[in-house]
């Protein structure tokens, strides 16, 4: 897996931009990766020193529309925390 497929897109939330302040950026990874693959990837495509990974998986939901019933899918999530002196720029008001 090239560290294109690792990293799926970055999160955007407000509990991802509550995150910025420390240094933490929120990715949408692939779900067979690991906190190994997650660091080389992030390192390789911005270019930054990574102190940190923490990866979930984020749980379905219910949800319904009319009668018809379902669930949304599982993904997995990871939060990178990088190295104080370190910026990733796709975060600080650039276009997503």
């Amino acid at each position: 897996m090239n560290a294109r497929e690792v990293l799926i897109r970055p999160v955007v939330s407000e509990k991802s931009y509550e995150l910025l302040a420390a240094n933490k950026y929120t990715f949408r990874v692939d779900p067979r990766a690991h906190k190994t693959q997650i660091r080389q990837a992030v390192e390789e495509v911005f270019g930054v020193r990574v102190r940190d990974v923490r990866t979930l998986i984020v749980k379905s939901k219910p949800k319904r529309r009319g009668y018809t019933s379902g669930r949304t899918r599982q993904w997995k999530k990871a939060v990178v925390q990088v190295h104080p002196e370190d910026t990733i720029e796709l975060f600080e008001g650039g276009d997503l």
